[in-house]
């Protein structure tokens, strides 16, 4: 009980928390902003695992580590793009679109992948992103080896949480945004395309779930497998109603899967007699929990998965 209590003192895990929860504020921020305009986008799985792909593949051909990122977005937002079409202008159902959309982007991820990339019996690598030590920022005591040691992608995603927040709560972009989540009519009626607005938000959301995939293999790891994700796109879907759409809220619960990850991770080297699939469980099962105490009180988007049709009521 002492060895796991003193592991809450221990900066590496505080350290790997964030890190872990990179790719889940990516994710969740991705698909925030897709339900705020009013579409539900469960392609989230398979546009990480095609961001996943594309950025590792970008980087081993010989492009820098930025150039992945970049592409990984832009793969994404293809992706969205091709989900848009389909639930927006022709307005399909968005469960059967966005499964639909996991399904052709994990598998096409895969057949590229096998297609340019000669598998040997050990996966091909690339050099990764590093760690970043902020100068001064970092010799802060506890803070500094926790938040500011982290890679590049890491920071990004904490730079988009601010920006995200700052644009839907303060700008007239956000606003229309999530006006276009509760009423389309009304935005309508402003002047505004309601149906351009939801295609804007799923194509920027769709990139943002291009970034997570990406990191997972340009700053986590430095090969690509298809099962890489591990539903890490279905916990986002999940983060989003815990946040109630906000992404402050985002950014904590993504932290808080994160912390329960990388603390079963540490306890099974500490609490012996124990099945380890107990451990692996644990981060599924408390995030349930947190998830079911925090939905009761979410204010979901009036306007989600309904279909907008000019003049229709």
């Amino acid at each position: 009980m002492i060895e796991a209590l003193d592991l809450l003192m221990s900066e590496s895990l505080w350290a790997a928390v964030l890190r872990i929860a990179t790719p889940l504020i990516f994710g969740v921020l991705g698909a925030l902003l897709c339900e705020r305009s009013g579409v539900l986008n469960l392609g989230i799985e398979g546009i990480m695992t095609m961001g996943a792909m594309t950025g590792w593949l970008t980087v081993y051909l010989g492009g820098d580590l930025w150039m992945g990122l970049v592409i990984a977005a832009l793969a994404g937002a293809l992706m969205g793009l091709l989900h848009a079409g389909l639930t927006v202008p022709l307005g399909l159902s968005q469960h059967v679109s966005g499964l639909g959309i996991t399904l052709f982007a994990s598998a096409l991820a895969y057949y590229l992948y096998r297609l340019i990339v000669e598998v040997g019996e050990t996966p091909p690598t690339i050099e990764p992103f590093r760690p970043y030590a902020v100068p001064v920022l970092s010799d802060i005591p506890v803070l500094g080896p926790v938040l500011f040691t982290q890679t590049a992608p890491t920071y990004l995603a904490l730079v988009t949480v601010a920006v995200l927040a700052y644009v839907l709560a303060r700008t007239p972009l956000g606003l229309a945004i999530r006006m276009t989540g509760e009423n389309p009519h009304a935005v309508e009626a402003q002047g505004l395309n309601p149906n351009a607005l939801r295609v804007g938000a799923v194509v920027a959301g769709s990139a943002l779930m291009g970034l997570g995939g990406a990191f997972l293999t340009t700053a986590a790891f430095n090969s690509f497998f298809p099962e890489m994700v591990q539903g890490r796109g279905w916990i986002c879907i999940a983060l989003v109603v815990f946040a109630s759409w906000q992404p402050g809220k985002a950014l904590v619960g993504a932290l808080l899967f994160a912390f329960f990850d990388a603390y079963q991770l540490r306890l099974q080297t500490v609490v012996e007699g124990v099945p380890y699939q107990l451990f692996l469980m644990a981060p599924y099962v408390l995030s349930i929990v947190a998830l079911i105490l925090v939905a009761r009180r979410a204010e979901v988007p009036e306007a989600l998965m309904a279909p907008y049709r000019r003049g229709e009521r």
